[in-house]
């Protein structure tokens, strides 16, 4: 195995718990070529750990061991078996939909696999996790005779690690749409054509918790295939859901069919106007959910994005009968927790409205966060309530 050798900042990095070391923190590389395991050391010749090495990415390193262990396919199947058996929230949640391998936060970093039943998907976002693609082949049909592996590389980070973007059937016949369950609610997905890897599965645990606070009169927007709006219908008389996307919106009428839910209806429009159209009209709800998409996708757009949160949440609260519940979400790693209460509480200051935090809640359990990887705590959704 090659050598990579890394200054002391990279290497106090790894051992509080991150598993990533910049290209700038590399001091020598011995022959390692990209995407092979290397052995780390730091200027003392320390043992660092074993990571996959990148000639193209700035994240040079992502570690897979500490140790002097052998990674060899025994080693891959241990980690893809032991992830899976952390999954204990599958036992009578109704759920067949669920993030199997979690990158980092599984302590596999660069790959993800996600389960639709008996079909997985695949995403190998790095040369190292690329370079052992069909180790992992290997291990998904030894361990869970999948019916079908997908692969959905058609991600823009693969550009960074200088790898194509493709998508295709690894394993088995090419899946067209079928149906799977998410917390008993009923799902139309297409994984070689859908969104991410055909669904969001991250908001899971977060939509059957805003079930319980759910009533009257329901607002969802940023709706997409109406994964909020059908978990809110069985609480609320009824439900309207709103997106810009009319392809998004066809899929969510047909899952609203295959649930039977006849008390929501969709609406294709763009949030911001919506929710100025309706403060003017002077309709009012009971319960909203804002779960727009990332408004910052870097460190660069903070500043428009704190601005894109304030607004949206402040009509909202605008819109919101006392003793209603908003349910508000964002997805973006940058706007940290703090930053993200900030600007509802600002909201709710600039609405006139008294707010009370019900629950702060992150992404599903199936996508775990690593202690010392900021990085692996990106999803960050709060339960409010109007007082009266």
């Amino acid at each position: 195995m090659s050598t990579v050798t890394v200054n002391k900042r990279g290497a106090d990095r790894v051992r509080r718990g991150h598993l990533w070391i910049y290209r700038s923190d590399i001091v020598n590389v011995d022959d390692a070529t990209g995407g092979s395991v290397v052995i780390v050391r730091d200027l003392s010749r320390n043992f660092v750990g074993q990571a996959f090495f990148s000639d193209s990415s700035q994240i040079a390193l992502r570690f897979l061991s500490q140790t002097e262990e052998t990674i060899d396919q025994d080693w891959w199947r241990a980690r893809i078996r032991a992830a899976s058996n952390r999954r204990e929230f599958r036992n009578g949640e109704g759920t067949n939909a669920y993030r199997l391998v979690n990158s980092e936060g599984d302590l596999l970093p660069s790959i993800i696999i996600d389960r639709y039943d008996d079909v997985l998907v695949l995403q190998t976002l790095s040369q190292g996790s690329e370079a052992v693609k069909p180790l992992l082949v290997e291990s998904l049909i030894t361990e869970f005779n999948p019916r079908v592996i997908v692969e959905r590389n058609d991600v823009r980070v693969r550009q960074h690690e200088g790898l194509e973007l493709t998508k295709g059937v690894l394993f088995g016949d090419a899946p067209g749409e079928f149906e799977i369950q998410q917390g008993g609610i009923r799902f139309l997905v297409a994984p070689l054509s859908g969104q991410k890897t055909g669904s969001f599965l991250d908001q899971r645990e977060n939509r059957i918790a805003a079930r319980t606070v759910a009533h009257g009169h329901a607002l969802d927007c940023f709706t997409f295939n109406g994964a909020f709006a059908l978990n809110l219908a069985g609480a609320c008389q009824s439900v309207i859901g709103v997106d810009i996307s009319g392809e998004a919106l066809e899929l969510a009428q047909r899952n609203a069919a295959l649930n039977n839910a006849t008390n929501v209806e969709f609406r294709e429009a763009n949030v911001f106007d919506l929710l100025r159209e309706l403060e003017t009209t002077g309709e009012t709800f009971d319960t909203i959910v804002l779960d727009p998409p990332a408004f910052a996708k870097n460190r660069a757009s903070v500043k428009a994005a704190v601005r894109g949160y304030k607004e949206i949440n402040l009509r909202a609260l605008k819109l919101l009968n006392p003793g209603g519940a908003l349910i508000t979400c964002t997805c973006s790693y940058h706007m940290s927790e703090e930053m993200f209460l900030s600007v509802i509480a600002e909201a709710a200051n600039d609405a006139r409205r008294r707010v009370q935090l019900v629950e702060k809640r992150t992404q599903a359990s199936d996508h775990p966060i690593l202690f010392g990887m900021p990085e692996t705590y990106y999803l960050k959704c709060v339960i409010a309530k109007m007082l009266n």
